[in-house]
């Protein structure tokens, strides 16, 4: 079975509500209609019913939940909820009134109240739109220091990695992280393997030095990075700093680092900046044809997840389904 259909039918099997407050969009509206047709999870759209149906062009949104973040009858309490936890930056109840007209706002607020389990944004808005408001209402997870961002990358061949499934990350979120972060992405990420792939995570830390073979301050940050991690977790089979070769392929991890439990065995790759990682997931997406689901958001402390603009209906639904399957093993 492909990876994709594996997490659907996790999905399916406690199926959570998603909310899309990009309710008027084209792909996320084709993408409601296939998740409600194969049962992926419940759905709310945010918006006027009947603008929303008439963007929708007859698609079958049967089953579809339908709030207007303008007439919701909760819309008062959540006003007030948001200035009780915004009042030290500021926030007044017409300010918060405002904030709340905002539909990607309000879905977030819809998934801190527990109406929806999990949201899913980002065909027409920035990721800072999306990301603000999951940091300001919803927060990180307790003991979560950093918030980022993941791609599974599934691969057409299964020669590398989980039979040719990886991690890849911070892939979206943190531009140039500290040695401290870099370890707290490790740790996350292989967490995010384990509950979504399944498997369990074998962690490179990737530089473009192995084992000392050049001296540079971008090298010893990720160096540094591997203590730290250790230290977090001694039990998480990690190891650093790594080229992507030695990390991935066999003959060459055990040339470069014959004795590492990691070198040629990784199937997540924390890689040392934001431009090295998002290069990277679209180099592999698009010259080695694999599916690249993500970003998937790790340490909010219940699932919100960023698409890309350049996003197609069936990448929506895969990531409703694995943010289902987030919300499923959040409780």
């Amino acid at each position: 079975m492909a990876f994709i259909e594996t997490v659907k039918a996790k999905a399916k099997s406690l199926p959570k509500t998603i909310v899309l407050p990009e309710s008027q969009e084209p792909r996320n509206l084709e993408a409601a209609e296939k998740v409600l047709k194969e049962g992926i999870a419940k759905i709310i759209l945010l918006g006027k019913r009947d603008e929303i149906l008439k963007a929708a062009q007859g698609r079958d949104l049967e089953g579809a939940i339908f709030i207007d973040p303008l007439t919701d009858p909760r819309r008062g309490e959540y006003i007030e909820t948001l200035v009780e936890l915004r009042k030290a930056k500021g926030m007044t109840l017409e300010k918060a009134d405002e904030y709340l007209r905002d539909p990607v706002n309000y879905g977030v607020m819809l998934v801190k109240k527990g109406v929806a389990d999990g949201m899913v944004s980002g065909a027409v808005h920035a990721t800072a739109d999306i990301m603000r408001p999951a940091l300001q209402i919803i927060k990180t997870a307790p003991g979560t220091k950093l918030v980022s961002a993941a791609f599974i990358m599934v691969l057409p061949e299964p020669t590398y990695g989980a039979d040719g499934i990886f991690l890849f990350s911070d892939a979206a979120l943190n531009p140039n992280p500290t040695a401290e972060e870099l370890a707290h992405i490790a740790i996350s990420s292989a967490e995010t393997f384990r509950r979504l792939v399944g498997k369990e995570p074998i962690v490179a830390m990737l530089s473009f030095s192995t084992r000392g073979s050049a001296s540079h301050p971008d090298v010893e940050k990720v160096t540094e990075a591997v203590k730290i991690a250790k230290g977090l977790a001694p039990n998480l089979a990690l190891d650093g700093e790594m080229q992507l070769d030695a990390a991935v392929v066999p003959k060459v991890g055990k040339l470069k680092a014959p004795d590492s439990p990691v070198a040629g065995k990784a199937n997540v790759l924390v890689f040392p900046d934001l431009d090295a990682a998002n290069i990277g997931y679209k180099l592999v997406q698009r010259l080695a044809k694999a599916d690249a689901m993500g970003p998937v958001t790790q340490g909010l402390a219940k699932p919100m997840n960023d698409l890309s603009r350049g996003c197609s209906a069936d990448d929506i639904v895969g990531t409703i389904a694995l943010t289902a399957v987030q919300a499923q093993q959040q409780g």
